[in-house]
């Protein structure tokens, strides 16, 4: 099958090697301890009996006044990787902030095709919502956020609350409308994708095989799926009784075109609804975003809309757009000069540049101990994975990782 990256193989075994040689001196990825003043309920099934993948994690403020508003995060990973565990709305302080934040796994595309995604992520709102007095949140006052493919499904929750076809299940007595969405560079029309992205960009989002084709279950660009497409484009359901927006998106990003934002933001913008749409000057697929300027932001626009405080948020006009430099790049860690992890390698003793073996890479970075590698945990570039990841699962076997190494190994 032919994989929608596109197509440099005399450089494969070089991006192998770099990314297998940086991810010699990783060290192992601990769970994130949680902040002080936080209480953690996790796992738990938003659907009774349902797919392994139907549960959150819930974040609550230890002492709280009341009901506090509730931030809900939706994971990215090209609907096909990814899970719940990441939570930036938690490492970045928003539970000390007084918020509940509830960071939700859904069905990925290997899973189910689309609307089973958006399916889930409303049906998780429902049950909050049902639970909220159980947990002290206020039901009234709900933002879903995500990134990527996460961004992409809190902009369609944002635009789709009147659209009853995408709730089913339980709680249906619950509304799984919000007031309020925070969308980091989430994909809107899939078709324009290519037409619009950088040179280097590492997918061909027309391919049968790319992510967005296998999320709706066929070639985007195929006349036959053009309903499909258009059910997975938040921008077919923008009413005017929308919530806000807030968009983040940088315009160096090869993986999401900004343009994909710029639509969005267009499409609301003609119905005169609340949209910031905030370019990160510089900034990747996520990389280069500068927290000391986005976070604020962030939080003067939840506060605004979910607690009615007075903020900077306040004085945005209907349809704004502001942009922040990025940030710092981290360049990847250098390598160690690691005789131990060369030795433990039988065919590469004494090779410090050699590949690590599954055993070492599992320890650093198979976080939930699952014996797979999800692209979430993955070290190296999205390119990278999305090669090595052979059967496009959204996971990295240890077959996969000893047919990489064994071409690598030819190759030297």
């Amino acid at each position: 099958m032919k994989l929608p990256f596109r197509s440099r193989p005399a450089g494969l075994v070089g991006l192998i090697a770099l990314a297998f040689t940086s991810m010699i001196s990783l060290p192992a990825q601990d769970a994130r301890p949680l902040p002080d003043g936080v209480i953690a309920h996790r796992d738990l099934p938003y659907v009774v009996d349902g797919h392994e993948r139907q549960v959150l994690d819930l974040y609550l403020p230890e002492s709280a006044e009341g009901p506090v508003p509730l931030f809900v995060w939706i994971h990215g990973g090209a609907w096909r990787a990814g899970n719940k565990d990441g939570v930036p709305p938690l490492r970045q302080g928003f539970v000390g902030q007084g918020y509940a934040v509830a960071s939700l796994n859904y069905r990925l595309s290997q899973h189910a095709t689309f609307p089973a995604q958006i399916e889930d992520c409303k049906a998780a709102i429902r049950w909050l919502r049902a639970h909220a007095a159980d947990y002290g949140i206020d039901p009234d006052h709900v933002a879903v956020g995500g990134s990527s493919a996460g961004g992409h499904l809190a902009a369609l929750v944002g635009t789709s609350g009147d659209v009853t076809a995408f709730d089913v299940g339980a709680h249906l007595d619950e509304s799984s409308r919000v007031q309020a969405v925070v969308d980091y560079f989430g994909p809107t029309d899939f078709t324009q994708m290519d037409a619009h992205a950088l040179p280097d960009s590492p997918i061909v989002h027309d391919d049968p095989a790319s992510p967005e084709s296998v999320l709706i279950g066929g070639a985007i660009q195929d006349p036959a799926n053009y309903e499909k497409v258009q059910a997975a484009n938040s921008i077919t359901y923008v009413t005017s009784d929308d919530p806000p927006f807030l968009i983040i998106h940088g315009d160096a990003d090869p993986v999401v075109a900004h343009h994909q934002s710029e639509l969005l933001h267009a499409a609301l913008g003609k119905l005169e609804l609340p949209s910031h749409f905030v370019t990160v000057e510089g900034g990747g697929h996520g990389r280069g975003f500068p927290g000391d300027k986005l976070v604020p932001i962030v939080s003067a626009f939840l506060d605004l809309h979910l607690r009615g405080k007075t903020t900077a948020a306040t004085e945005w006009p209907t349809a704004m757009t502001s942009s922040v430099p990025a940030g710092p790049i981290e360049p990847p860690p250098a390598r160690a000069n690691n005789n131990a992890a060369a030795n433990n390698n039988n065919n590469n003793a004494g090779n410090r540049s050699g590949p690590p073996t599954w055993a070492q890479l599992t320890e650093r970075s198979d976080r939930n101990h699952d014996g797979k590698i999800s692209r979430e945990e993955f070290p190296g570039p999205d390119r990278l994975f999305g090669r090595l990841d052979a059967d496009g699962d959204g996971f990295l076997t240890e077959a996969e990782h000893n047919q990489a190494t064994d071409r690598l190994r030819r190759r030297n």
